[in-house]
């Protein structure tokens, strides 16, 4: 099995129209800043779609390698991880 050079990103079904219905893009970025420029970059409006006033929107929870991303935008990433984008849920 090859090795991923890139972080894996796992695309949330209402953002799919974005990516012209793929479901996993690979893309470059050594953080999540930069994971999302470059989904930016390859799919215009995918940032305004994640993110509100350069963090991650309110409501969205990001799950980087299995764990839920703390650090926002800083959150280091590397080329063996999975990253999905999940809405946050609330409970009362």
């Amino acid at each position: 099995m090859a090795t991923r050079t890139m972080p894996r990103v796992f695309i949330p079904p209402p953002m799919r129209s974005l990516t012209e219905g793929e479901e996993v893009v690979d893309v470059g970025g050594t953080n999540l800043g930069q994971v999302i420029a470059h989904l930016e970059r390859r799919f215009p409006g995918m940032k305004e779609r994640l993110c509100q006033d350069d963090d991650i929107r309110p409501g969205l929870s990001v799950a980087v390698a299995g764990s839920v991303a703390t650090l926002g935008m800083l959150q280091r990433t590397n080329p063996e991880v999975e990253i999905h984008f999940l809405p946050a849920i609330g409970g009362g």
